[in-house]
């Protein structure tokens, strides 16, 4: 699984994530007063949102629908050089779609879906944040001042999708795009892969898929926000647990990337991580880390397990018939 070619470097990072919502505004609140995230705009049924470490104008784009789910990934590409490569290769294999003008906090983009169905974008331009007088930190290499509100999220960290292959669609993010395969859930030796961890920057991932186990496809698992301390990740509990937030799984560790996390669902129904702790991999020939059911266990590193919905729950929400409650409780048996 190593690369053996040039490696593909277009791509820079996660610029940001749309989510739809039914519930508006109880999903406003929870990312401005729960998370702590700052409004930086509005448009039609949508607000634009940031972290208050991010340094992009938005890297969070909430949307008003009909379900909860996946509205786009957007990907920001190192150069309009790159980016024009990128429409390219993404043309060349039948994934692109169009050009879109652009939208607010970035320019012209070009959208594509990967084999599963998940929207994205990739572009260049972005527009980054200028904090007014009042939110203007002394420390000049910081976006803005830390604001206490809520948990205090610092920045956007990672995208997690559902889908039916994740072979198919882990090999398209890196024969296409230039990820780079960082871990791997493999159980067994039969080739089927359950998850994979994959990035272009020193991230243990930018964006994981994870296998879905209803048979649908285009769904949404989490996306994650980072936290610098475990102890961040625990105050953000309680947070959560005073603001009546469904806690799903954690506050915990990984096995896989090794992350401290806490797994929880905003009111519009989509799953949200809070994220601290993992490692960064900086070896251009990194070699992919293989998880097989014995060394993984439960999945979590001090023991216990993660809850069924883990496996089965993602947005839009789909029912979960008895055959694949049985397939499920077959492939994650530990014993």
């Amino acid at each position: 699984m190593q690369d053996t070619q040039e490696p593909i470097q277009d791509v820079a990072h996660l610029g940001h994530v749309e989510i739809l919502t039914p519930r508006p505004d109880e999903s406003l609140h929870f990312f401005k007063e729960v998370m702590g995230l700052e409004e930086t705009d509005r448009q039609g049924q949508s607000v634009y949102l940031r972290a208050w470490g991010d340094y992009d104008h938005c890297t969070l784009k909430l949307t008003e629908a009909s379900h909860a789910g996946l509205g786009h990934v957007g990907w920001r590409a190192v150069s309009p050089q790159a980016l024009d490569r990128r429409v390219k290769a993404l043309a060349a294999v039948g994934q692109g779609q169009r050009w879109m003008d652009g939208d607010i906090g970035h320019g012209a983009a070009y959208q594509f879906t990967d084999p599963d169905g998940h929207p994205m974008e990739v572009y260049y331009e972005s527009q980054k944040y200028l904090a007014p007088e009042e939110m203007k930190s002394r420390l000049f290499n910081q976006p803005q001042k830390y604001i206490a509100r809520g948990a205090g999220v610092r920045r956007i960290d990672h995208v997690n999708l559902m889908c039916s292959h994740v072979p198919t669609n882990r090999q398209f993010l890196q024969d296409s795009l230039g990820f780079h395969l960082r871990e791997l859930l493999q159980p067994e030796q039969d080739g089927t892969e359950e998850g994979a961890w994959l990035s272009v920057t020193p991230l243990v991932h930018d964006i994981a898929y994870t296998r879905d186990f209803t048979g649908s496809h285009g769904r949404l698992h989490h996306i994650a926000y980072w936290l610098d301390s475990r102890e961040e990740v625990l105050r953000t509990a309680d947070i959560l647990s005073e603001n009546d937030i469904f806690i799903e799984g954690g506050p915990a560790k990984h096995n896989i990337t090794q992350a401290f996390y806490l797994y929880c669902y905003e009111p519009g129904s989509n799953r949200v991580e809070i994220y601290s702790s993992t490692y960064l991999i900086f070896a251009p020939d990194w070699e992919p880390v293989i998880w097989r059911k014995k060394e993984r266990g439960r999945g979590v590193y001090w023991g216990g397990t993660l809850p069924e919905s883990f496996k089965t729950y993602g947005t839009p929400v789909v029912p979960v018939d008895e055959a694949n409650k049985k397939n499920i409780a077959t492939v994650f048996d530990p014993a």
